[in-house]
């Protein structure tokens, strides 16, 4: 069994973090990090780079 303690840094302001199942938040120290970071996904701040998603066809534009 491994006993190291495996920190990392939390993705929003970089306060280490303890990675275990008890660290509710993981990857994020805290919930208000947690949110901080989806809010940027929300708003297109953060995206993965790529083709734009073609649009569906809309049959009641016929």
């Amino acid at each position: 069994m491994n006993d190291s303690v495996q920190e990392v840094a939390c993705p929003t302001c970089g306060r280490t973090v303890i990675w275990n199942k008890t660290q509710k938040w993981r990857p994020f120290c805290s919930e208000r990090c947690k949110l901080i970071d989806l809010g940027e996904w929300l708003t297109e701040e953060k995206r993965i780079p790529g083709e734009p998603a073609p649009m569906p066809d809309n049959p009641e534009s016929h």
